[in-house]
């Protein structure tokens, strides 16, 4: 039982001693990005820069126990971040002390909430946010991450927190630009890069706060007037019971349930990610507990919510990360920083963490992805831009709202309105295919095979019958046999089973037969169930299209006999 719900253990039992050296190089690797990125992330959501390493200790343990990716680490994160800021400000912005308490509730509820979803085994609904839609979300955060910073690189104070309002305050004051400030930040990124592009390995936002925390120091740049991060709390957090407003709960409830979905998603794509890459499989049920786990020691650690992190899961694998080892590495690395070494932090410069954080909203955008919509489903590439619009207009989540229900009614246009296909035998291809466009194919004089590309379902059990009616009207000779192949059908409800009733009905009155081929599972149950089966009658129910076309042919064949030998009788009798 205690392996069912903590697969860690089991897996630390297991533990290989061999991969303890590339596990703690990997673990102090990644706590050597963690730590600059959450201080950088903790500013990001508007909390205190030792907030963030509260959220970078205890999530990584609780995840490491819980979780079914052996290489997955979890911490603060961009887009993560940008949600619980969007939750937060307008319930509590103007009071640090409420907004800190607010953060404890909202990463509680989605603790919850994820533990629950895991408890149900909803870790399904990861598929229900679209690549599409995600690559949406994440251009619109990473583009609102870079605007968010544009203030600090260049030394600029910023009041405005909506997109459109913080450019159109920047064009404002950019003549109040602090060109100390801005040379330092622009240095910085220009410094990121190249690490990214000649050596990837090196952990690039550590070194690039360490270099501008090294530069304000020696230089005293807060005298010519570079700001800084400041003081920064060491120890461990002071725990208290979070006063919450109790009319705020809802909305907080309603930012958990987005939030956890949106983070849950976006960890599951890092982890299956990295999964398939070292060829090992995750369960995504015990995975949503475990970010459940995870943001439940946020909340309790006095953090925030946490989410997959990507890049530094990218850099253990990297390294040469073996398993869970890392996290509990990283982990007690960035536990040691809060105990022992926050002084050094309070000299990095407010530049050095908005270059840090306009990068991570760069690697966000994925122009890339963009490109291979547009080129492959014009409609994706469409609900993926109306996605990032909304994020940047209308905000965070009603702007995944808008595209999740944009996803839906699409989903339901394919339902509702599938295509459809005659069949028949095409020169050079096995079995019986769609004929549209293919003058080369071939028919069975009297029969029609028929597919219908969904099951037939309340939603679009009108179209079924118009589109076989429609058939009927347009052949070019009356069918004997009306063949419907059902391949696409998974499944039966009681209007769809009605429907195919009243074909036959209809059908028979024309003295055409409805047979069916390739009824199977929940299809072929409900037609059971529902009698239909019965009145087709199992002389009309086939494995196959072919053997449903054997049949006809037999049975056309029996008929021409029979009539045949009735006609030489008849003028025998005559004679």
């Amino acid at each position: 039982m205690t392996a069912a719900w903590m697969p860690g253990l089991a897996d630390l039992r297991r533990y290989q001693g061999a991969w303890l050296p590339t596990d703690v190089l990997a673990g102090l690797s990644v706590a050597a990005i963690q730590v600059p990125t959450a201080v950088a992330y903790a500013t990001l959501a508007g909390f205190r820069p030792e907030v963030g390493l509260y959220a970078s200790v205890l999530p990584l343990v609780a995840y490491a126990l819980f979780g079914s990716s052996r290489q997955l680490i979890v911490g603060p994160d961009s887009a993560t971040c940008a949600m619980v800021a969007a939750t937060l400000l307008p319930l509590a912005a103007h009071d640090p002390a409420q907004y800190v308490d607010y953060s404890v509730v909202l990463a509680l509820l989605v603790g919850v909430l994820s533990v629950v979803g895991g408890m149900l085994r909803l870790g399904f609904i990861a598929d229900f946010l679209a690549r599409p839609i995600l690559t949406g979300f994440l251009n619109g955060i990473g583009l609102s991450i870079i605007a968010g910073q544009l203030g600090k690189l260049f030394g600029i104070p910023l009041e405005s927190r909506e997109f459109i309002e913080q450019l159109a305050e920047f064009g404002r004051k950019l003549g109040s630009t602090h060109g100390l400030t801005l040379t330092l930040g622009l240095a910085l990124i220009v410094l990121l890069i190249v690490l990214k592009r000649v050596a990837p390995k090196i952990p690039g936002p550590l070194v690039g706060v360490a270099v501008g925390g090294l530069a304000v120091f020696a230089f005293d740049l807060t005298s010519r007037g570079v700001r800084v991060v400041g003081e920064v709390a060491g120890g461990l957090p002071s725990l208290r019971i979070p006063s919450v407003d109790p009319s705020d709960v809802r909305a907080l409830a309603v930012g958990a349930l987005a939030i956890a979905l949106v983070s849950y998603c976006s960890a599951m794509l890092t982890a299956r990610s990295f999964a398939a890459k070292n060829r090992y499989e995750i369960d995504a049920n015990q995975d949503f507990v475990a970010l459940g786990v995870a943001n439940l020691a946020a909340g309790l650690s006095r953090g925030f919510v946490i989410s997959g992190a990507d890049s530094r899961t990218a850099v253990s694998n990297a390294v040469g990360g073996k398993s869970r080892v890392t996290g509990l590495v990283a982990a007690a690395a960035t536990a040691l920083v809060v105990l022992f070494l926050t002084g050094p932090i309070r000299y990095i410069p407010s530049a050095a963490l908005a270059a840090v954080l306009i990068m991570a909203g760069i690697g966000l955008v994925d122009v890339a992805t963009l490109r291979t919509l547009r080129r492959v489903s014009r409609f994706e590439f469409r609900l993926s831009i109306t996605t990032t619009i909304g994020v940047l207009l209308v905000g965070v989540l009603p702007g995944i709202l808008i595209a999740v229900a944009l996803a839906i009614l699409k989903l339901l246009s394919m339902i509702t309105r599938p295509g459809d296909a005659i069949l028949g035998d095409v020169p050079g291809l096995d079995g019986y295919t769609d004929i549209a466009g293919r003058p080369d194919a071939k028919t069975v004089p009297g029969l029609i095979i028929y597919r219908f590309d969904a099951a037939p379902l309340f939603v679009n059990a009108d179209r079924f019958k118009q589109r076989i009616r429609a058939v009927i009207a347009e052949a070019e000779a009356k069918p004997r046999w009306f063949l419907y192949s059902a391949e696409a059908a998974n499944v039966l409800d009681f209007t769809g089973a009605d429907a195919v009733d009243q074909i036959r009905d209809e059908l028979a009155a024309q003295g055409i037969t409805l047979a069916i081929a390739r009824s199977r599972g929940l299809f072929n149950a409900g037609l059971h169930r529902s009698g239909v089966a019965d009145r087709i009658g199992a002389e009309h129910m086939f494995p196959s299209v072919r053997s449903g076309v054997q049949a006809f042919l037999g049975r056309a064949k029996a008929s021409a006999e029979d009539g045949s030998a009735k006609a030489s009788a008849e003028r025998e009798a005559l004679a």
